[in-house]
């Protein structure tokens, strides 16, 4: 995951407050030995010119397209501008321009940058206080690495993949299906509400990329007595192509790793997994390279 790696200065609340999921909250009774307790990263007054800058390492490196600078709670100890560049490489390129900001704010940036990008910086100028950072984007996996491996789960978040679609998210997200490593309980895959009805649900997804996707992985772990009965796997190259089948539709197992080998040597962009009739799945990874 994501973590702030460094700050200058951090005399009023530390710096990993910037990447704590959630939004800030805030106790106007709350006080410690540095003075006013805040959810957030504040520095100290400066009394010389300059500015204060954290530094932190993306959860998944990749084009960003968004940056949210959140002042929620600093009132009269926000910074008036502040400026985020990025690290592609090893040069840093400027991703939203010394720019105004206002206090107790969810201050957006649309960002319109294509390097990828491993490392953001956040300068505050001259000082105070910043609750939250939020970057915005795709993740793109590293070129060297892949080129190494030969093949990557396509699906992954960490690798591009992303949920552009499903039938039912009741009790869980599709994007779970996703997350890197397994599953560690239930709550963590995606799960639909138990149907009434002849249908079936369903979950689509873009890959990272054109690619011939050769081993599927449906991992119905922690799923005893509520996974699906059976699932299929369609795939298209764009929007405009019809679904054609990567992996008929085939009996599953509760609480196993399923792992099935995929004849088709077409490349696709987008995958649909069907599951019968409803039911919860743990992860889904589809193994394969670029075309």
């Amino acid at each position: 995951g994501g973590a702030v790696v460094s700050a200058n200065d951090e005399a009023f609340a530390t710096r990993e407050n910037l990447i704590t999921p959630g939004p800030a909250v805030f106790d106007p009774s709350t006080f410690g030995p540095k003075g006013k307790v805040y959810d957030g990263w504040e520095t100290r007054r400066r009394r010389e010119p300059g500015f204060d800058e954290a530094l932190v390492r993306l959860g998944a490196p990749g084009v960003v397209r968004g940056i949210v600078v959140d002042t929620a709670w600093f009132t009269g100890n926000y910074p008036p501008e502040a400026a985020v560049d990025g690290l592609a490489g090893e040069t840093w390129v400027p991703l939203v321009p010394r720019s105004p900001i206002k206090g107790d704010t969810e201050n957006v940036f649309d960002v319109a940058r294509d390097e990828r990008i491993t490392h953001v910086r956040l300068r505050i100028f001259p000082d105070g206080g910043v609750a939250r950072l939020r970057v915005h984007g795709h993740a793109v996996p590293d070129p060297v690495v892949v080129a190494a491996l030969g093949t990557i789960d396509l699906a992954a978040i960490e690798n591009g993949g992303r949920v552009t679609g499903c039938s039912n998210l009741f009790y869980s997200s599709p994007q779970n299906l996703l997350l890197p490593g397994p599953a560690r309980s239930m709550g963590e895959g995606w799960e639909t509400a138990r149907r009434r009805d002849d249908g079936n649900d369903w979950v689509e997804l873009a890959v990272a990329g054109p690619a011939t996707i050769r081993v599927a992985e449906l991992d119905t772990s922690w799923f005893l007595h509520n996974a699906p009965g059976s699932a299929s796997l369609s795939g298209r190259l764009s929007t405009s192509d019809e679904w054609r089948p990567l992996l008929a539709r085939t009996p599953l197992e509760p609480d196993t790793r399923h792992r099935f080998v995929l004849p088709s040597e077409q490349p696709v962009t987008q995958v649909r997994m069907d599951v019968f009739p409803d039911g919860g799945m743990a992860r889904l990874r589809l193994h394969g390279s670029f075309a």
